[in-house]
């Protein structure tokens, strides 16, 4: 199996992606065309561009979610890009996922939905049944008071919010104590008051509990304050890969013009 070796400096790769192309079964052009990048263990890395631009396919690649066609993705010094469905699994415990429309199970409690990012790592039976040890629970209790929902707990997501639902899906991925967070589109739902929130609050865990952050979202201003870096796509290709003092307004008409 394939493996990169990292270095040991504190801020190194955990996320290595070379040559990667993607394309749909009922889509004659690539989505993705020759993507590549790193990430290191610091990153708050934003991903920019139009509706079709290739963003959240992108995203959904790095867990294979959607399998690339073409192309490398190393994980922690694993290539996953060709792992079998067993170990993909259990990569994937490694990886947490925030959702655009949450991916929440709307008519139980704020725990029960938080206690769900332990699946993966629980056998078939207790999955089926879902008993969570004690000490899930326990863990379940101080994420959702993490994200500030401590009065919500044993209350039905159906009767949140939609910044609410969000910081539920915010515990749910922190439940698996992940090496790194992807994040798909988070504020397209919420009000700018709550966008805000949102972003605050995903990049207070990034720098508190050491965790790097790739987030494909659609407002510039928010990948502008919250980011450290910035991949511009456009077309499936990247057009601007750097900090957000580089992306210049000629830089962004670039990814946003269709000319």
């Amino acid at each position: 199996m394939k493996k990169l070796i990292f270095s040991k400096n504190k801020n190194l790769q955990i996320l290595v992606v070379r040559g990667l192309s993607a394309k749909y079964s009922n889509m004659e052009f690539d989505v993705l065309k020759n993507i590549s990048f790193k990430v290191a263990s610091n990153d708050f890395l934003s991903i920019i561009g139009s509706n079709g631009a290739g963003k959240s396919t992108l995203i959904r690649c790095l867990n294979r979610l959607v399998e690339p066609t073409a192309g490398e993705i190393y994980f922690n010094g694993e290539y996953i890009t060709k792992l079998s469905k067993g170990s993909l699994r259990k990569s994937r415990r490694n990886i947490g996922m925030i959702f655009q429309e949450f991916n929440l199970v709307e008519n139980v409690s704020v725990l029960d939905n938080v206690l769900t990012g332990r699946l993966g790592f629980m056998n078939i039976c207790n999955s089926l049944l879902k008993t969570f040890p004690s000490a899930d629970i326990d863990t379940a209790y101080k994420i959702v008071e993490e994200v500030g929902l401590k009065e919500y707990a044993n209350t039905k997501v159906s009767l949140l919010s939609g910044g609410q639902r969000q910081k539920v899906g915010i515990a749910r991925a922190l439940m698996q104590n992940p090496k790194i967070l992807l994040v798909d589109e988070p504020t397209s739902n919420l009000d700018p008051v709550a966008a805000f929130e949102i972003l605050r609050l995903i990049k207070q865990i990034s720098k508190t509990k050491n965790i790097p952050i790739i987030c494909n979202i659609h407002d510039v201003s928010l990948a502008m304050k919250f980011s450290n870096r910035i991949i511009g796509l456009k077309t499936g290709s990247i057009v601007f890969n750097g900090t957000p003092e580089t992306l210049d307004e000629r830089k962004l008409k670039n990814i946003y013009n269709d000319t």
